[in-house]
């Protein structure tokens, strides 16, 4: 398993600035909730999950299953 930001530099900076204003809240998300402090909590479960391959829910981050 391998974390990665997503390859997209523009994405990365756009959802990095989004952090920064929301004080590490996901941007994408509305309630400022403990769940939703990046790394959110889906991400989280979702890492966790030995099937899962993808993105995180705003794109930053990237679950790959293989080194």
């Amino acid at each position: 398993m391998k974390i990665t930001l997503n390859p997209d530099e523009e994405v990365v900076k756009m959802i990095k600035e989004g952090l920064a204003a929301k004080d590490g809240y996901c941007p994408c998300r509305l309630a400022r909730t403990p769940e939703n402090k990046c790394m959110c909590q889906e991400f989280r479960d979702q890492i966790a999950d030995p099937d899962f391959e993808g993105f995180c829910h705003c794109m930053l981050y990237y679950k790959s299953k293989e080194d």
